[in-house]
């Protein structure tokens, strides 16, 4: 006995509902409710199924050391060491950011050792060649440019290559959907089957995903889960500098950070990413240094403040690089605790290079950039280091002394700290135990 059922689905975040709705009642987006194809459903008792004796975990054998390096060392601190077979990651990131040439350049590395299949949906053929000579790797990757779901898995599953990348995941359709390609159910249909030759074939693929105009990755959120690895490519369109990040990964640590630059021969790794970041002119009117820890690696970055008088009823309160609400409550300590009124000023908050960080030791140099932009007066060639609490006072951060270390070593003779810091050559370090102590040591003034 069959009966036939139909499904609504939301494009946005792929809750489904037994009937249309207006509203997305998980993720509460408008007109994002859209009828899925009739299913048939099988109603009734299916057979008694096989029994599979279990084995204790410990008897599982797991090679830390079977991983497929990828020729391009940002990339592989990034995923955790190379990538693993069998594995299957996902790369989202605005449109030219840089993922199919970033991908095009590993497969042209991997090429040199292993079997490596390029599938592309987007573009042709000749289009990918054209790529690959422009940044010197067309070598010996294999190519298809298919958007059949049931071909490309075929392709897989019969040429067996060590990497294959699949550019991008919502131009892969199926027959057996009656959606679009880059629909809710096309995307988790085509993730499923790629998951399952993966994991039979030992094929490590990896996706290129779109993202939203929040900078999410398209497509449900069953997608992320699925995946092995969610990579994110960021950078500033225009901007030199592009930055790999992973938002998942389940063979490594999320917090490792690669840094890239574009140039007219492709993404080059940056080795140095501190000495990039921070080289503008320190201790300038509204510009502070701060260090922050990605990974196992400390990173300098320079933070620039701007405050002028609004003219608005409701002044701006704009942050690039930092959350927007950190900073919010960061000038509602200032003006607390520090007597800086800015409640008729626009506030501006910059990150140099593009570089978005979560990391709360950037505290005090957002704070001390804030001020010396308010008042006008430069705070010196320093860094500071710090997390400010909602008292005002400066709470320690972890691998304090790692990140003076990283500021002596590029010259930065003057360190702003909270209580308790260990001392490290070629850099005076000063401590302040509260938001005032520290503007009084870097401006001169209470």
């Amino acid at each position: 006995m069959a009966r036939t059922a139909t499904r609504f689905t939301c494009t946005a975040c792929g809750e489904q509902t037994p009937k249309w709705e207006g509203r997305c009642p998980s993720c509460e987006a408008w007109g994002t409710i859209q009828e899925d194809a009739p299913t048939v459903t099988r109603v009734g008792r299916s057979g008694p199924s096989k029994a599979r004796e279990s084995i204790a975990l410990s008897d599982v054998s797991a090679d830390e050391a079977i991983r497929i390096p990828s020729g391009i060392g940002e990339l592989d601190r990034v995923l955790g060491g190379g990538i693993v077979p069998g594995s299957l990651v996902l790369l989202g990131g605005e449109p030219g950011v840089g993922k199919s040439t970033l991908l095009t350049m590993a497969l042209a590395s991997i090429a040199q050792r292993e079997t490596a299949l390029l599938v592309t949906g987007e573009e042709s053929a000749a289009q990918v060649r054209l790529r690959a000579e422009r940044i010197g790797g067309a070598g010996q990757i294999r190519v298809v440019a298919e958007t059949d779901l049931n071909v490309v898995v075929a392709t897989i599953a019969h040429e067996k290559p060590a990497v294959c990348v699949v550019d991008s995941v919502q131009t892969l359709w199926t027959a057996d959907l009656a959606s679009a390609p880059g629909s809710v159910a096309q995307v988790r249909e085509a993730a499923g089957e790629l998951l399952r030759v993966a994991k039979e074939h030992g094929v490590a693929i990896i996706l290129v995903g779109h993202v939203t105009k929040d900078g999410a990755v398209a497509g449900p959120k069953v997608l992320e889960h699925l995946v092995d690895a969610v990579l994110l490519f960021e950078g500033e369109r225009g901007g030199e500098l592009r930055v790999l990040r992973a938002a998942k990964n389940r063979f490594g640590a999320t917090s490792e950070l690669g840094v890239f630059a574009m140039t007219g021969r492709g993404l080059e790794a940056v080795e140095d990413p501190s000495a990039l970041l921070g080289r503008d002119e320190l201790g300038a009117v509204g510009s502070v240094v701060a260090c922050t820890m990605e990974g196992s690696r400390p990173l300098l970055l320079e933070v620039q403040a701007l405050v002028s008088p609004s003219e608005l009823p409701q002044p701006r309160r704009l942050a690039n690089g930092i959350d927007r609400n950190r900073l919010a409550m960061l000038l509602a300590v200032l003006s607390r605790h520090a007597s800086l009124g800015l409640g008729s000023a626009d506030v501006f908050a910059n990150v140099v290079g593009g570089v978005r960080v979560d990391d709360p030791a950037v505290d005090l140099a957002v704070a001390l950039a804030v001020t010396s932009a308010a008042r006008g007066i430069p705070t010196g060639p320093l860094v500071a280091i710090g997390e400010i609490g909602l008292t005002g006072r400066l709470r320690p951060v972890s691998q304090v002394e790692r990140r003076l270390q990283e500021a002596a070593r590029l010259g930065i003779e003057q360190a702003i700290v909270p209580p308790g810091a260990p001392s490290v050559p070629g850099i005076v370090v000063r401590t302040a135990g509260s938001i005032g102590d520290a503007l009084a040591l870097a401006l001169g003034a209470e």
